[in-house]
């Protein structure tokens, strides 16, 4: 078979169209299943996801137009082709109107029902890959290469490639910032489902009651503003990878549905009582340790055991000091293009502010840093005063004057980075923290990735 499985359902009353149809799909490799009436079509298209739907127009005393709305209400990204042997001009309109994708009139080969798979192949391999870039140029990772010549980098870089092939569960760990998404999209890209959808959902950006209708999606009205059908990131990514970040936020309610899903592969959306089965792999990383939070009661233990299937721990970047200067280099180079300067190289000075910091927040650090510094700078190098400090005068990157304090002449928001730095290194959680900020841990959430922390 060449190109991407498919999920395919066939709608016919005769038994021999039914099978004819289903040995020529499945020999190519896709999955099928095969109903003889409009209400086991819905009550199929209800429980699982479908590519592609063959349906009859003439279904015993009912019609296949009148099944077309029906299973794009629930699988809108579904592909329906009418199947008769009452071809005409008249209900070919009729069915693109009513949303068929296209039409198929009978007698049929073999061959005409493989160029539909094939042709549908090519267009959901399309689809994802436009979604993906268009989340990708929202997100921009210069430093994805993934280039190191530290050997426990190294190290970490051959594991992800041995195990993207496999469809096993993948748990990262590192601290924040260092590229535990990069991670992620890579061993998406160098496994088999490269060609499909790749979602990141972070866990401490919403509610619990939101979180799950990003997950499984929500059915019209289940909620206060749920004004229409949202099928959710999980089904979205149907034959792709869908990225759990910051999973050790997840909401303890939340943990027995995700726990299900990835030993079943069945869930349910909100509001939604059908369940419903996807073929998706989960990517989870975090920044914490998941053992103690067991200990502690914030995460079930049998969630943390199905998540930690293949456990991929990232280096932290001052554990890696021989990749900081070509990184370093890389970054500018990807800055200077996109502010369009023409900046050669750091000066000596520079270069050993950049080894002699031990950047807390990693990667991440260093980007923000290496961003500054080539917006500052007016000249073809990089000077140690271009550097980021947190007061008035040049300084290393991210060095700090544990003298800080409220009155001090430093901007607004050089205050509120060292008062969360503080707060998070005395707290026990993010929860604990986001408390005695008095904010919400997504409002957390979004400043920690602000100052790199």
């Amino acid at each position: 078979m060449t190109g991407r499985q498919l999920s395919i359902l066939v709608v016919d009353d005769e038994p021999n169209i039914r099978k004819t149809i289903a040995f020529c799909l499945e020999r190519e490799g896709h999955r099928v299943v095969s109903v003889s009436n409009v209400r086991d079509a819905k009550g199929e298209g209800s429980r699982r996801f479908f590519d592609l739907a063959f349906v009859d127009l003439r279904l015993g005393t009912e019609t296949g137009l009148d099944l077309i709305p029906g299973l794009l209400s629930l699988c809108p990204w579904i592909r329906i082709v009418m199947i008769t042997a009452f071809a005409s001009i008249e209900n070919a309109v009729e069915a693109m109107k009513r949303g068929a994708w296209d039409y198929l009139p009978k007698p049929f080969t073999p061959d005409q029902v493989r160029l539909f798979t094939k042709k549908l192949s090519e267009v959901r391999a399309l689809e994802q890959q436009v979604a993906t870039l268009r989340e990708v140029l929202g997100n921009v990772h210069p430093e994805a290469d993934l280039i190191s010549e530290s050997p426990a980098m190294q190290k970490t870089i051959s594991l992800a490639k041995q195990v993207a092939e496999s469809d096993a569960t993948i748990l990262l760990l590192g601290e924040s910032g260092t590229g535990k998404s990069v991670f992620a999209r890579a061993v998406h890209a160098w496994g088999n489902r490269s060609s499909g959808a790749f979602s990141t959902v972070s866990c401490p950006s919403l509610s619990s009651e939101l979180l799950e209708s990003e997950l499984f999606g929500h059915a019209r009205g289940a909620f206060t503003g749920a004004v229409r059908d949202a099928a959710g990131r999980v089904a979205l990514c149907e034959g792709g990878t869908i990225f759990l970040d910051e999973i050790a936020d997840l909401p303890l309610s939340l943990q027995p549905k995700l726990l299900r899903f990835l030993q079943e592969r069945e869930y349910e959306r909100v509001g939604d009582p059908r369940t419903r089965h996807a073929d998706v792999r989960v990517i989870a990383a975090t920044n914490r340790n998941l053992e103690g939070e067991v200990k502690e009661g914030r995460f079930r233990e049998d969630l943390f055991y199905r998540l930690n299937v293949i456990r991929i721990e990232i280096p932290p970047l001052r554990e890696r000091p021989e990749d900081i200067l070509p990184l370093a280099e890389r970054l500018l180079g990807f800055f200077c293009k996109k502010n369009h300067k023409a900046i050669l190289s750091f000066s000596e000075e520079a270069l050993q502010a950049l080894r002699s910091h031990t950047w807390p927040g990693n990667v991440r650090e260093l980007r923000n840093a290496i961003e500054r510094a080539a917006i500052l700078c007016r000249g073809d190098r990089i000077e140690v005063g271009h550097l980021p400090g947190t007061s008035g005068t040049p300084d290393t990157p991210g060095t700090r004057p544990s003298s800080l304090s409220l009155g001090d002449p430093v901007p607004l928001e050089t205050i509120e980075e060292e008062h969360i730095r503080r707060i998070l290194a005395s707290s026990k959680s993010l929860d604990e923290a986001a408390r005695i900020l008095g904010i919400d841990q997504a409002t957390l959430w979004r400043r920690r990735k602000k100052y790199g922390i």
